[in-house]
């Protein structure tokens, strides 16, 4: 710590060593991918229910017309949500959770509804992730299961038995074990989506049109799935949440960014920096200087990487499935009901008029991003758990976060158990929870996120167009969380 002039105790923001004190290269830019790795966990959440499902399930009745969406969603959650909560932690050293419990009122009120609202809502969306799997799994096996039950009775088991190796798996799993995991994972999505897009040869100029017609809303044709025809608003509130990752991951990035030692994070002192930090409401500890601030915006690089690396993902992905939709599935005019979970074996049919041996490549593929949104989540929705419920009550810091994830996964199963084998549709299911925590949750969460960043010292603020960025994001967010209410409340009320 170094004595500041108005005798405020600042930091000495270190020189940038290694990697970031080197010229720009070609061997730097290879090495500044290997910090991809907390993004590709946040990108994974979305891939099982958001791009393979959803995003391929949207082009199927309004080919193009809508592919505006899914770049918006990108761009809104995949790059300034995602940021902006990294971006926090890595110039603070302090966690989002950690100045949330800071806001007016009952300590630690926002915190606790998150945790309630991530808890209470995440087994529904893993249900509408593991048995769309149930369902492609029961139907590639329907002539090798045994006789005397149905279909849907093998198809509700198969998930319960793919909801529990999941669990399974991430009950013994850890964050650099997941971060590896997802990074592979990832690797193989992107890399299967772009040769079946290659294959499929879809229309360039009706790609572009589509991507850059913002606003303009196809109408539904009469043979599009129910969502789209009697809640257009909503299903698109819907398709918009999933795409881009889950609250939970956005809020565990803040937490990933603090554990890779990113920005501030690395600084010898992080200890006593954090317990300044949450010592007050003001960030004091910056030293006013032009020149530490440029090495600490240097020591971000890692966070623009990652985050960078994870949209590109998403974008890729979510394109892809799109694209696969609109130019096999839109002229055939395949789609599914309210209550069909068979979208992954219709999607199969892509592949299949391109040439029969993809198939097979399609299923592990899709298979692959199912269960990496499967695996990824306790992980992500635990630190969250943690870190908040610490904030709140700093005794709960002793409490070992395998703990946490051992009550969440018996939490996850029990409630997956009872949504698997109810007869709450697919539809009602995502709209619900996209409605909830990623358009109203996510707005709220964001908000602070971007009130914290704007209000830190001038020198640590983020650019003016990253602000403008964000403020656009934050009320695209809101219109979303507006949209959603309306509809939801039509339809619970239509009945």
């Amino acid at each position: 710590m170094t004595d500041h002039p108005n005798n405020a105790e600042h930091i000495e923001i270190p020189p940038p060593a290694g990697i970031h004190a080197e010229p720009f290269s070609i061997r730097k830019l290879f090495s500044m991918m290997r910090y991809f790795g907390p993004a590709a966990v946040v990108a994974s959440l979305s891939l099982g229910a958001g791009e393979t499902i959803m995003a391929t399930g949207l082009g199927a009745w309004s080919e193009y017309g809508l592919l505006w969406l899914l770049v918006l969603s990108v761009v809104v959650k995949g790059v300034f949500v995602m940021y902006l909560m990294g971006r926090y932690t890595a110039i603070t050293g302090q966690g989002v959770g950690r100045r949330l419990v800071m806001l007016p009122g009952p300590r630690g009120w926002l915190l606790m509804s998150v945790v309630v609202l991530e808890v209470g809502l995440m087994s529904m969306g893993l249900t509408t992730v593991a048995k769309p799997c149930g369902n492609l799994i029961a139907f590639l096996m329907h002539d090798h299961l045994p006789g005397g039950w149905s279909f849907a009775v093998w198809e509700n088991l198969i998930t319960t038995m793919v909801f529990g190796a999941a669990m399974t798996f991430a009950l013994f799993s850890s964050f650099r074990i997941l971060e590896r995991q997802q990074v592979v994972i990832c690797g193989i999505v992107v890399l299967g989506t772009i040769v079946a897009s290659i294959v499929v040869t879809p229309d360039l100029g009706d790609l572009i049109v589509g991507a850059m017609s913002v606003g303009h809303l196809p109408a539904a044709p009469d043979w599009a799935p129910p969502a789209a025809r009697n809640d257009y608003i909503l299903n698109l509130v819907a398709v918009f949440g999933y795409v881009g990752g889950s609250l939970s991951g956005y809020l565990a990035y803040s937490s990933w960014v603090g554990q890779s030692g990113w920005g501030i994070n690395s600084h010898p002192q992080i200890d006593e920096i954090r317990r300044r930090a949450s010592a007050s409401l003001r960030i004091d500890y910056l030293p006013d200087d032009a020149e530490q601030a440029a090495r600490l915006r240097t020591s971000l690089s890692p966070l623009r990487w990652d985050v960078g690396l994870g949209a590109v993902v998403l974008f890729i992905v979510t394109v892809a499935f799109l694209t696969a939709g609109a130019a096999i599935l839109f002229p055939r005019q395949e789609v599914v009901g309210a209550n069909s979970w068979e979208l992954l074996t219709k999607q199969a049919s892509i592949w299949r008029q391109i040439h029969q041996g993809l198939v097979p490549v399609y299923y592990v593929m899709v298979l692959v991003a199912l269960w990496g949104t499967l695996a990824a989540v306790p992980e992500a929705v635990a630190q969250v758990a943690h870190e908040y419920l610490s904030a709140i009550w700093p005794r709960f810091e002793s409490v070992p976060t395998a703990r946490i994830k051992r009550w969440l996964i018996a939490w996850f199963f029990a409630t997956g158990i009872v949504w698997t084998w109810s007869d709450i549709s697919f539809d009602l299911m995502v709209q619900v929870g996209a409605f909830l925590a990623l358009s109203v949750g996510l707005f709220v969460v964001f908000s602070c996120s971007l009130y914290f960043n704007v209000t830190l010292p001038p020198r640590y603020r983020p650019h003016n167009w990253v602000v403008a960025g964000s403020l656009l994001s934050a009320v695209i967010l809101l219109l979303c969380a507006i949209g959603g209410g309306v509809g939801l409340f039509r339809k619970l009320l239509a009945g």
